[in-house]
């Protein structure tokens, strides 16, 4: 998905109300009601699963800019848990509120449609990705689509979207540096 949110859509959330979450604190869970929408505006939120064997399922990490859960603007409940990755700030407004502020700005409209074109993009992508059988070529892939390697302490991050272990990714990370 897109790491930044287009400036167009900032003002949709002018007036909103702001909220600072604690590392691991849930801002919605799987289920529940969706009645705001968020921008994230400092920190990091995780879009996350959890199966019925209790594996999370990271779906996406929103960082500052980001709206996050855009396809809550169109559903009764959240699909997912959001939990702040670390220390995070939000900014919410009312989800009637962001609908009419859309319904009123074509020019926000497009915009955000070409946010969630883009965001489909990154999904299709990721599960591309996902479908792969060998760590290596997971791990290849996601490199070809324009991603650097992380930083050495975000490395679970990475092992989590590519929906593998940490263990094998080190093992394919050094590999890949074993082969120069």
């Amino acid at each position: 998905m897109i790491a930044i949110m287009s400036d167009d859509l900032f003002p949709l959330f002018d007036g909103g109300f702001f909220r600072t979450l604690a590392r691991d604190e849930c801002l919605f869970l799987t289920g529940a009601p969706v009645r705001s929408m968020f921008l994230v505006t400092e920190g990091q939120v995780d879009l996350l699963r959890h199966t019925q064997s209790g594996l999370r399922i990271l779906l996406y990490r929103a960082e500052a800019g980001d709206v996050l859960a855009e396809a809550s603007a169109y559903s009764d409940a959240y699909h997912c848990d959001g939990t702040a990755a670390c220390l995070a700030q939000v900014q919410s407004i009312p989800l009637p509120t962001f609908r009419a502020r859309l319904d009123g700005r074509p020019d926000w409209a497009k915009a955000w449609a070409a946010r969630l074109a883009h965001g489909l993009q990154g999904s299709r992508l990721n599960a591309a990705i996902r479908s792969m059988r060998t760590v290596e070529e997971r791990l290849e892939a996601w490199l070809a689509g324009g991603k650097a390697l992380p930083p050495k302490g975000q490395w679970s991050t990475l092992a989590e979207t590519l929906g593998i272990t940490r263990e094998a990714l080190y093992r394919a990370l050094s590999k890949r540096d074993a082969a120069g």
